[in-house]
């Protein structure tokens, strides 16, 4: 094999692997039976018999646009099928569909049997001839062999139509009903998957015919899933470029990998019940038509009633931003202190000053390292109003959706954690002190059967994590505050990098070892302020995180505080617990702070279109730099989990037994 050879037989095989890959999705999707062609019925919508309020956001008002749902009718006269569930079942359950889509009375009824059987109280249900597109975005969203199983795992499906059980559907917030745009047939979608713990599935119903959501809508439909639109396209983009450079280098070979690309169609639904109406013209025309198709989502307009509401909610936060600004950000901060605030020592040296490369907030904050104790602060220190400023529309508010996603993303760290603790005890009670929507509690319950898992936060999110049943009781309120009510409860207590944003990490510590029982076990991961490249990195380094992060705690002075009030330190880890993100957050973190989103309500003027073309320009070229951080952040990742040299580490405490 020649040398212009290889790169086309590298991406024809690319090409055949990732076809085979998505095909094993699909294939593993359940089907209905075909319904005979003879006896197609289609029955109109009946009103809702239950009343269900409609999803609140954050401020506690509904969102407008958001339809109120109404669920289908079983018409008189037509008996199910053999596998149909029996009436009562069937109105146990609620359907919900996009504009256009009908539902015929016997595929609800055998949805309903199927779902009946298997115990899922979420069902998608997949038209079979879902346009290839859609199909595409399917099968890459959505791997039926983990999407039970995966409690993290978003809540994804064909955006046509959906069952579900009444009972759950009231507890989520949602009614049933019909004419649904893509939009917000995806956050339905998410939010119901998010309360049916692991009874959510796919279903191919062949009766069910597909109506195109349609290229324009597709910038919409990200943004509804919390995607990136620019990232998107630049990758499919920066793959199609690939592919044209290997045709462009050996024209000849360069046609093999050309027909790979084009047959991915017929390849990935072969064998499968999906028949898309439109294959043959998404096979053979595909290297014209995706550009086109990428072309028309990058110019697409289209507004979503979930993006006219996030229109408002930023208009009005660009009011109350404009307000808290108007005095400039000093009114913030404290007093800058001369001592340190974990041993008083007065060798202060400035570690470095950064911007909020975060959210980019406006402000400047410094660390100072203690030359005594080796502690890490924020010095000035954020007062009471700045820590509510900054804050703000970053885990809740504007912010909700990208933390909730962002959470989501952390099972290894969340699995490390588990095994820690049943590696020394079985908990019975296990409180999860700063725990957010509780996505910890979540992923940990399944691995810890016989474990009641309750969280702690000043947040509402631990109060919508009870609302899913990700925790069993929500605490809301500060943790020293709560500690006494608490005593005895819970003979494990967790603190995941909640330390780090506390004003008193001591207090907190002195809190946990006031309510845990003897014998009860605290367990703490925060970042490692002693990892090597951390000064080299300054503050692109994502666990410096300003202005949020107050302070930064090395291993030996946290084991220090926790002695001295009487617990024993009966693990640590250094390795495992690092989470290989640096080199990727740091490309995230320049780029977030050199073009920001024109879009945030906090910026000093209005968004113009160069903004928002330098911004999308900026995300698109920065695409393989972050593909490729990635890359190296995992390979450093498993070179130094065997060490003790990570970015967090884990530290587990028990209090000595009584006698």
């Amino acid at each position: 094999m020649n040398g212009s050879m290889l790169p086309a037989a590298v991406a024809a095989a690319v090409l055949l692997l990732d076809g085979l890959r998505l095909r094993a999705r699909l294939r593993a999707i359940p089907s209905l039976p075909p319904v005979p062609a003879r006896n197609p019925v289609t029955v109109p919508a009946r009103p809702a018999r239950m009343p269900v309020a409609v999803p609140a956001s954050s401020d506690g008002k509904p969102p407008s646009g958001e339809a109120i749902y109404v669920p289908a009718a079983r018409e008189p006269g037509i008996r199910p099928g053999a596998d149909a569930a029996p009436e009562d079942a069937a109105d146990r359950f609620l359907l919900i569909t996009a504009a256009g889509v009908a539902v015929d009375e016997r595929t609800r009824r055998e949805a309903v049997a199927h779902a009946e059987r298997e115990g899922l109280a979420v069902l998608d249900l997949v038209p079979a001839d879902l346009p290839m597109s859609e199909t595409f975005t399917l099968v890459r969203q959505v791997d039926p062999a983990t999407y039970r199983t995966d409690p993290l795992a978003p809540g994804r499906g064909a955006g046509q139509a959906l069952l579900v059980d009444a009972a759950l559907a009231a507890r989520a917030g949602v009614d049933a009903g019909d004419g649904h745009d893509p939009a917000t047939m995806i956050r339905i979608t998410d939010r119901l998957k998010k309360y049916a713990a692991d009874g959510a599935g796919l279903l191919v119903t062949p009766a069910v015919t597909a109506v195109p959501a349609g290229p324009a809508t597709f910038p919409a439909r990200l943004r509804a899933s919390t995607t990136s639109v620019h990232a998107t396209l630049a990758v499919r983009l920066y793959g199609y470029l690939l592919l044209a450079a290997v045709v462009a280098l050996d024209p000849a070979w360069g046609l093999l990998a050309l027909t790979a690309y084009a047959a991915q169609p017929y390849l990935v639904t072969a064998g499968t019940a999906l028949r898309p109406a439109d294959r043959l013209r998404a096979a053979w025309l595909r290297p014209v038509r995706d550009p086109l198709r990428w072309w028309r989502c990058a110019r697409g307009r289209w507004r979503s009633p979930y993006d006219r509401e996030m229109d408002e909610r930023r208009a009005r936060a660009r009011i109350g931003y404009a307000r808290d600004l108007a005095d400039g950000t000093g009114r913030f901060f404290e007093p800058r202190r001369d001592d340190c605030p974990w041993c008083g020592g007065t060798s202060l040296r400035r570690r470095l000053t950064s911007p909020d490369r975060m959210v980019g907030k406006p402000g400047s904050f410094s660390l100072d390292r203690c030359a005594d104790c080796g502690h890490i602060f924020q010095n000035p220190r954020l007062n009471a109003a700045g820590l509510e400023f900054y804050y703000r529309d970053v885990y809740d508010g504007l912010g909700e959706s990208s933390a909730e996603k962002l959470l989501a993303g952390h099972a290894d760290s969340y699995r490390g954690r588990v095994d820690m603790v049943r590696a020394h005890t079985t908990p019975r009670g296990w409180l999860d002190v700063g725990t957010g929507w509780g996505h910890f509690c979540r992923y940990a319950a399944p691995a810890s059967p016989g474990t009641v898992f309750d969280g702690l936060d000043m947040g509402d999110g631990v109060l919508e994590a009870q609302r899913r049943g990700w925790i069993d009781t929500a605490h809301q309120g500060m943790f020293p505050e709560s500690a006494d009510r608490l005593v005895g409860r819970y003979d494990v207590i967790s603190m995941h990098h909640y330390l780090e944003h506390t004003l008193d990490p001591r207090a907190e510590i002195e809190a946990a070892a006031r309510a845990l029982p003897p014998g009860g076990h605290l367990l703490i991961e925060v970042p490692n302020p002693r990892f090597g490249p951390a000064r080299l990195m300054r503050s692109l380094w994502m666990p410096y995180f300003q202005p949020q992060h107050l302070n930064l705690i090395s291993l030996p002075r946290l084991a220090e505080a926790i002695t001295a009030r009487g617990l024993t330190v009966v693990a640590t880890d250094t390795g495992r617990a690092h989470q290989p993100c640096d080199l990727s957050a740091a490309v995230l973190l320049w780029v977030n702070t050199n073009f920001p989103d024109p879009d945030r309500p906090w910026a000093p003027r209005p968004a113009t279109r160069l903004a928002r073309a330098r911004h999308a320009v900026a995300w698109c070229v920065a695409g393989p730099a972050m593909v490729l951080a990635a890359v190296a952040d995992r390979l450093l990742g498993a070179a130094i989990a065997p060490t003790s040299g990570g970015n967090c580490y884990r530290l587990l405490a028990r209090k000595p037994a009584v006698g």
